[in-house]
């Protein structure tokens, strides 16, 4: 007996690997660029955006983890940017910081923070990045139910990566783990998932209206 394994592929063979990102530079200064240099300038302003959603923080008291918009805007800059490209803007957000510059949340920069209890979390920044990333260039963020899938499932790898470093560093059981790193944040952090998820859709019907940018 054999099973049929469905596909995740959401769109027509000759729209796969295009994301919402492929339309942002117009296409009058598009003609004007490489693609290389468009990709770069792409990657660069995912970094940007990243960085920018760190600013907003909200430290918990007795909490090494604060809580942050650093999470919504890897979803956003992944879904849009597709799995290269969004992957390499979150490493060239958390890159910048582990130089020491003050990337991170709280305005923390250097190694140490790598290191540190929210070190899990930026690593998980970029295999969430490069997920959304590739389900959206595989359709994903095309209808409102796959995108919420593609956001949510990327939020779940940075908390599987997150929760386990933050027990390592801090010398936390796995049960006080889970209560600092992820119970006080997953509410807010799905609801973060759905303003993600909202955003591609609503990116691809405006693209819908201006057929001759495809």
């Amino acid at each position: 007996m054999s099973y049929a394994i469905p596909s995740l592929t959401r769109v027509p063979a000759a729209e796969k690997g295009l994301t919402i990102g492929d339309f942002l530079v117009p296409v009058r200064v598009g003609e004007r660029t490489s693609p290389r240099l468009r990709d770069v300038i792409l990657v660069i302003t995912g970094a940007v955006l990243i960085f920018l959603a760190s600013r907003v923080v909200i430290p918990l008291p007795g909490n090494p983890v604060p809580i942050t918009l650093q999470n919504f805007g890897v979803l956003v800059v992944g879904g849009a940017l597709g799995l290269r490209r969004g992957g390499i803007a979150a490493a060239l957000y958390v890159a910048l910081g582990v130089i020491g510059l003050p990337f991170f949340a709280e305005g923390k920069g250097g190694i140490g923070v790598i290191w540190g209890a929210t070190g899990g979390y930026l690593l998980g920044f970029i295999a969430a990045g490069a997920l959304v990333g590739r389900l959206a260039e595989l359709g994903w963020d095309r209808r409102l139910t796959g995108s919420l899938g593609a956001t949510v499932l990327a939020s779940a790898v940075i908390y599987l990566l997150g929760v386990p470093w933050l027990a390592l560093v801090t010398g936390m059981s796995p049960s006080d783990a889970i209560a600092k790193g992820l119970l006080p944040f997953l509410w807010l952090d799905l609801a973060k998932a759905v303003a993600a998820a909202v955003v591609f859709p609503s990116a691809w019907w405006v693209v819908g209206r201006r057929p001759s940018d495809r």
